[in-house]
């Protein structure tokens, strides 16, 4: 299978649609891989977090905890692959569904975030932008004694981690700028990804002549579109994932693997 792939993308411009499976070899878990156990909690929600205090007390909580651990995470094959395969000209972009800016990190240069990055954080009311660095600091300043049963502690998808322990005394930050509600910068379940984003998404889409999606399972609308309309304007679609995906249909190869041995392959026999 991965000589078809290789065949099938040699000589074209490439676009990859990128999803969690790629960074769980980093140590960042997903909620629908193949060998993922069932998530103790859903993801959590845009109007859970936007409506609810006790739920943005239970986020900022739990992400204190689990930040540093995805702050530490290092890109992996499948990331320097990709990086390398944009380098060498094959790949002409990058649409991603992660939020933890690995793809940059390993050197890739045009990426699309669709889903935003947990490294910023927006406030709401003025759409002032800071480093989830700063925020780290303050929330530890404003909670000195929170410590989440002492770090032993799963890191969670959100960017956050599963914490045993209770939130009512837990004191969240507010916009130094104008005391509005602090979000990280990002798409949450049953949020919208902004016009802006999706725009960029859809002209990087537009220069490909293969859409290769690599780690995900495409049960999310906003990552699945793109596999459609390559369906329907004839764009050929290849997937590299663990498992089953919602676009198997409409792919014309489909290599259940992983993804940094098989991105690594493409890596050596096209650049």
């Amino acid at each position: 299978m991965v000589d078809e792939l290789i065949e099938l993308l040699r000589g074209k411009r490439v676009v990859a649609l990128t999803g969690a499976g790629c960074s769980t070899e980093s140590g960042i878990p997903d909620y629908r891989g193949i060998d993922t156990p069932p998530r103790k909690r859903p993801p959590i929600q845009h109007r859970e977090f936007v409506d609810k205090p006790e739920w943005r007390r239970r986020y900022w909580a739990r992400s204190m905890i689990g930040w540093p651990k995805i702050s530490a995470a290092k890109p992996n094959g499948t990331h320097t692959a990709i990086a390398a395969l944009e380098h060498g000209g094959v790949i002409v972009g990058t649409i991603t569904q992660n939020v933890d800016g690995l793809h940059q990190a390993a050197g890739s240069r045009d990426v699309v975030e669709l889903h935003g990055a947990l490294a910023r954080v927006r406030c709401l009311a003025c759409q002032a932008i800071v480093t989830r660095a700063e925020i780290q600091d303050r929330l530890r300043a404003a909670n000195p004694t929170w410590s989440g049963r002492d770090g032993h502690n799963e890191a969670a998808p959100d960017g956050d981690a599963e914490v045993d322990d209770v939130y009512d005394a837990f004191e969240v930050v507010a916009c130094e700028a104008c005391g509005g509600m602090l979000m990280p910068d990002v798409v949450f379940f049953g949020g919208s990804v902004p016009r802006a984003t999706l725009d960029a998404a859809w002209a990087t889409f537009a220069r490909a002549e293969v859409l290769l999606v690599v780690g995900s399972s495409l049960t999310v609308f906003s990552g699945y579109r793109f596999v459609r309309r390559a369906a329907e304007h004839g764009v050929p679609v290849a997937i590299v994932n663990r498992g089953p995906t919602r676009g198997d249909p409409h792919a014309v190869l489909l290599v259940d693997a992983v993804s940094s041995t098989t991105l690594t392959a493409l890596q050596h026999a096209l650049t």
